[in-house]
């Protein structure tokens, strides 16, 4: 034996333990391929990855691909609806005979999607990520991450495959109501939250999906990605680099996409130099489903499934999902051939083994009881799932007609309730959501959560109005039957309430999700006229979007009152009928900019001078609203902005503002510190988020927050594609978004030019200091 250990050479995986070691040495090739695949119990008709019909090398018996073991086993709760206990028994029994029945006795790790909540039937269902970035609320965020991961882990899950830490790019792109934000800062420090609250709990986060498949063209799926290594390094890449370093993430997904031509399935640059080399990463990278597959049918780089092996397993993926049709036979005919150094396959092993040792499965027997009595949406859950929901919902406008009740202002008699998202409990979720994921494929079969509908949540924040209902149109199509009876009722009503928006799903079914991408950035179908002529009634309107991407509402705006709600969540109904009567104050401000128009794209906030409206062109990408925009009940004021007047590169600026409730009524606000550097030696954006940070306070309460920022928040890769802090001037200030400088200062960047290592601080401390209470002025 000792030989066979000393056959696998330290240097390959260094952290790999001795134990590990000597079982990867023990293993025969067959046994080595098996662990680095998966298998997908329940894989079907259904269509839930992109080509997996085309992809059948793990479809077998389970007892015949799992004869010398296996690595993963995919999807165990989330591909069909299966009650979660019957299947943690057959789970647990399949263990057993892995471990028993097979000659290594290793068992299988058991990933799942945990995007919006674990994706199982009868599991809570989270907002959508969207929506975290909505709530600019880290720790809430971290408290979902380790509810989700409580309830995998009890049921024998391992990994999730979560968070998204793609950065928005183009809001055409259909998986936005995937992602977090357009601002890096943002994905980072939420993603990082979410990975801390999942692997709190014991389940490892997989990070997805590294990296620039948000950047594709004209934000198509699986398109090309032409973005350069600087935007890659400076607005992609940090997220990843967040999550990683200060998150403790112990897996990456891979991206579909190829960037600048490479595959990054089979790009060692990325998934061995930068992300072991330089961040030192000691986790397990896994393909994307069907990804390794991809570099032959797909992208046309390897003639076979056994070139894409090679390509894939020498870049750095571990580990091939849901199935083996690479790294099995395929990979052992080039290995036995001499096509491929065992090495790479052995070095891919103990990866693979260290992470089931670090995750307790190599100790494991599974001859304890499974879980006889587990609920997957308890009470807990949906408190966290209501309150996430209401700090995301984000007040676009209102010309005075929300809060729909309080304090002088009576409830409407008879509210017209409009819209093909009204009575929808679907249409409150997101694309990797149970329900519009797996449920859709089995038709009739209950959500198995309680999801009231915006309408149902209604009646019962209102019991004292008459509520109707009109569906007016469909979500999508250009059927304006409906017209007359919602006219009719916003006619005969106090107000109309119009819920609209988006219906989630994959590859077609549906308007935005996997594979939905868009030409226009309208609303689907005819619901912007449904809206116009509702609004032709002359009674006040609220319109609510049911949304997983910002769509071009901008002439929706300047009338009645617009409320933005990204996939809220099983609680999303409930939270929606309180802001809308007043209960919750709003409180969410937007991830990602409003977009004048699908035209105007890609946009982002972080756009250099030339990349807004200027003379030397005639369109305006001035989006409709700017990121970080959000109205609520109560106003604030903040002014006093200090820094200090200098600071050293690489060093720490110190920020202090002042801001005020001048309103009437509690509320909280989302403080958030801009810089611009005015001069860099390479283009910098016209602004760029600092830090931000929620304050809660009452009628004329103040607050002071001090942000202590590390300078590497302005750091950019330089013109030699180094990292660097240069000296120079930079305007600081902080308004109610992007675009609004209500109070400014300056500092200077002072000494040498600071080259930034993995080592240095990459998020701000913020700390909130509250300061005696004003008279609020009546």
């Amino acid at each position: 034996m000792t030989d066979l250990i000393n056959a696998l050479p330290t240097d390959l995986v260094p952290w790999a333990s001795a134990r590990v070691r000597e079982l990867a040495a023990s293993l025969t090739l067959e046994e080595k391929l098996a662990q680095l695949v998966g298998y997908w119990i329940d894989q079907g008709g259904e269509v839930v990855a992109p080509m997996q019909g085309e992809m059948t090398a793990t479809s077998g018996r389970l007892e015949e691909v799992t004869e010398h073991g296996i690595g993963h086993f995919t999807r165990v709760y989330g591909t069909r609806p299966v009650e979660p206990i019957e299947r943690a028994a057959w789970l647990w029994a399949e263990q057993r005979r892995l471990v028993t029945g097979t000659r290594a006795g290793i068992p299988a790790l058991v990933h799942e999607e945990c995007l919006t909540g674990l994706a199982a039937w009868k599991a809570a269902a989270f907002p959508t990520p969207l929506a975290w970035g909505a709530s600019f609320d880290p720790a809430l965020v971290r408290e979902t991450g380790a509810l989700i991961g409580d309830s995998m882990r009890r049921l024998g899950v391992h990994q999730g495959l979560a968070p998204v830490l793609d950065v928005v790019r183009d809001p055409r792109w259909g998986r936005v109501d995937e992602c977090i934000a357009e601002d890096p800062y943002v994905v980072g420090t939420i993603g990082t939250a979410y990975v801390e609250g999942l692997q709190g709990a014991g389940v490892h986060a997989t990070l997805k999906h590294f990296v620039g498949y948000s950047a594709s063209r004209a934000g198509r799926n699986h398109a090309p990605v032409s973005a350069g290594p600087r935007e890659l390094a400076d607005v992609l890449l940090p997220p990843f680099e967040m999550a990683l370093l200060d998150g403790g993430a112990r897996s990456v997904m891979h991206s579909y996409a190829d960037v600048d031509g490479v595959p990054m399935a089979a790009n060692a640059d990325y998934l061995t130099d930068l992300l072991r080399g330089r961040w030192g990463f000691e986790g397990t990278v896994v393909a994307d489903y069907f990804g390794v597959a991809f570099l032959h049918v797909m992208h046309g780089v390897a003639a076979d499934l056994g070139e894409a092996a090679a390509l894939a397993l020498a870049a750095g993926v571990d580990v091939e999902l849901p199935t083996g049709d690479a790294y099995l036979a395929p990979l052992a005919e080039r290995v036995r051939a001499g096509l491929v150094d065992e090495s790479l396959v052995d070095r891919a092993v103990l990866r693979a083994l260290a992470q089931k040792e670090e995750l307790g499965l190599l100790d494991e027997t599974f001859e304890g009881e499974p879980p006889h009595d587990v609920d997957l949406d308890p009470a807990g859950h949906r408190d966290v799932a209501r309150r996430l929901a209401e700090e995301s919902l984000v007040l676009l406008a209102n010309d005075g007609v929300l809060p729909l009740a309080g304090p002088g202002r009576p409830t409407p008699a008879r509210v017209a309730v409009i819209g093909p998202n009204a009575d929808r409990a679907e249409a409150l979720l997101g694309c990797y959501s149970f329900a519009n994921h797996v449920l859709a494929h089995h038709p009739g079969t209950p959500l198995g959560v309680e999801m009231p509908t915006v309408l149902e949540a209604l009646r019962r924040e209102l019991p004292d109005a008459e509520l109707t209902l009109a569906a007016g149109c469909e979500v999508e199509g250009d059927d304006r039957s409906g017209f007359a009876a919602a006219v009719a009722d916003a006619r005969a009503a106090d107000v109309a309430v119009l819920v609209l928006g988006d219906q989630a799903g994959l590859f077609g079914r549906g308007t935005v999700g996997e594979g939905n991408d868009s030409e226009s950035l309208e609303l689907p179908g005819v619901q912007a006229e449904l809206v116009e002529a509702v609004r032709a009634t002359g009674t006040p309107t609220v319109v609510v979007l049911l949304t997983g991407r910002p769509y071009a509402v901008g002439p929706l705006l300047g009338q009645g009152a617009v409320l933005q709600a990204f996939f809220p969540g099983e609680e999303g109904g409930t939270a929606i009928a309180r802001v809308l009567s007043g209960a919750v104050n709003p409180s969410g401000r937007l991830p990602v900019s409003l977009p004048r128009s699908a035209g105007a794209q890609p946009y982002s906030y972080l756009h250099p001078r030339l990349g807004g409206p200027s003379e030397v062109t005639s369109t305006d990408s001035t989006p409709a609203l700017p990121f970080g925009h959000g109205l609520g009940y109560t106003t604030f004021v903040r002014d006093a902005l200090e820094v200090d007047a200098t600071v050293e590169a690489g060093g720490t600026l110190h920020a202090s503002v002042r801001v005020t409730n001048t309103g009437d009524r509690e509320g909280t606000d989302v403080v958030q510190l801009y810089a611009r550097d005015v001069v860099g030696s390479v283009v910098r954006p016209v602004a760029q988020l600092l830090g931000y940070a929620r304050v809660a306070l009452g009628p004329g309460e103040s607050a002071v927050v001090d942000l202590a920022v590390p300078t590497t928040r302005l750091a950019f890769s330089d013109a030699r594609m180094v990292r660097v802090v240069e000296p120079g001037d930079v305007e600081l200030w902080v308004g109610p978004d992007c675009a609004t400088r209500e109070t400014e200062a300056a500092t200077v960047v002072v000494g040498e030019t600071y080259e930034v290592t993995p080592a240095d601080a990459r998020r701000c401390d913020v700390t909130v200091r509250p300061v005696e209470a004003r008279a609020v002025a009546q």
